[in-house]
């Protein structure tokens, strides 16, 4: 991996060992894993009715033309009801290396379509499939196969949480060749509508999370919510919210996550799983990727910048796969200095997965569109394939400038 000026190799200057004399990492001992049964609660009751006026979930007005994707509106949604029920099968996708919104909402649909009659399989285009640590509780992993043994012939194929099929890796063809293919995600940066990705769309980027637009899916497909599934879309709502701290949070939001709670299932337990549970090998990862985190205060118009890279080298010292170090840019737009954040990690290909984090005066959703990524106008990744993390930076930095916003608040 190339680097660049600010980074340095772990432990240099540190009190553990120098690096040509790192023993070979001890085996892991890992506390028993967080299974499904256990968070459904013991006792789990019926969830009341959703208040309100039934249709699609309460959220802000529309957004101007030319200003994103369109919301969904009511013709789209029957429209995409009436798919799921009438196929006899179903393929169900979501990005590679899953959060919780991605795998949660892939698994409650495959769940809810269980109940309707409709064959379901779940995948995405990793090989190894690898489910992270952090989402081992998630009920309905019965139906997750590898992309090897995604059927060719279902009547129907759907992505969630996907803004590009660039983000399906393997199974990225899969979904541009099906007959039919259906687009759940929330997004600001899908262009799907102008790029011709699938043929049914329901993209909103008011909502929080994929999540909530699997929910009034199944509300409409007469599903009923139960525990297993209240637990994948708790898991999708919670994770894409930063736990309900974000702005994108809303009144409805919390009113959803209510609903889902009423079904008995032990939030408390997701939640240490989610954020509150590492390994020592993580540890060390993060410890030396802090180590090396460099600060620039000039960067994005005197904002700020704060970054740092994760080499392979690291995860393989310490025995840490790639899911396990998705949680450390969390840890790093901390910085009160910086108004962005970014972490580059490298894969076990080489590339450089960028993950980028706003707090509201820059768009990082237009800077990582701009280096073939994309997400929210806070949240946002892209992949560089050469691990050149001087160019990358560089990169990065320089649309930085164009996406600060004039009034403080996110660019267009």
């Amino acid at each position: 991996m190339t680097t660049g000026p600010g980074d340095r190799t772990p432990h240099q200057g540190g009190d553990g060992p120098a690096d040509d004399a790192a023993p070979a990492p001890a085996p892991r001992r890992r506390p028993a894993r967080l299974l499904p049964r256990d968070v459904l609660g013991a006792t789990a009751v019926p969830p009341p009715e959703p208040p309100g006026t039934p249709g699609a979930p309460a959220a802000p007005a529309e957004r101007a033309a030319g200003a994103g994707p369109v919301r969904p509106g009511e013709r789209d949604w029957e429209r995409v009801a009436d798919l799921f029920r009438e196929a006899g099968s179903a393929v169900l996708l979501c990005h590679v290396a899953p959060d919780g919104d991605a795998l949660g909402s892939a698994l409650a649909m495959a769940l809810g379509l269980s109940r309707i009659g409709v064959e379901a399989v779940v995948s995405f285009g990793e090989d190894p499939q690898v489910v992270p640590e952090s989402l081992s509780f998630l009920p309905g992993q019965e139906f997750l196969v590898p992309p090897a043994q995604v059927p060719e012939n279902a009547d129907l194929v759907a992505v969630f949480d996907v803004a590009s099929p660039d983000r399906l890796g393997l199974l990225r063809g899969a979904a541009l060749t099906a007959r039919r293919l259906v687009v759940v995600d929330h997004h600001a940066s899908n262009d799907a509508a102008a790029t011709g990705f699938g043929t049914d769309l329901l993209i909103d980027p008011t909502a929080p999370a994929t999540a909530v637009l699997v929910d009034e899916l199944l509300r409409r497909l007469g599903v009923p919510l139960t525990a297993p599934i209240a637990a994948c879309l708790y898991t999708g709502v919670a994770t894409d919210t930063g736990s309900f701290r974000y702005a994108a949070t809303t009144p409805a939001t919390h009113e959803l996550a209510a609903r889902l709670l009423a079904t008995g299932i032990r939030h408390d337990l997701m939640a240490r799983a989610l954020w509150d549970t590492s390994s020592f090998g993580t540890l060390k990862v993060l410890a030396a990727a802090l180590d090396r985190a460099v600060l620039e205060p000039g960067a994005a118009g005197g904002l700020g910048l704060v970054w740092t890279v994760v080499p392979r080298a690291d995860r393989e010292r310490h025995g840490v796969e790639m899911a396990e170090v998705e949680g450390f840019i969390d840890t790093l737009r901390r910085t009160a200095e910086a108004e962005v954040a970014l972490v580059l990690k490298e894969d076990d290909s080489g590339a450089l997965l960028g993950s980028s984090r706003s707090k509201g005066a820059v768009d990082v959703g237009r800077v990582c569109g701009g280096l073939g990524g994309g997400g929210h106008a806070l949240a946002a990744g892209f992949t560089s394939p050469k691990s050149d993390v001087a160019a990358t930076v560089e990169a990065f930095r320089g649309l930085l400038e164009e996406a600060v916003a004039p009034g403080g608040g996110p660019g267009g």
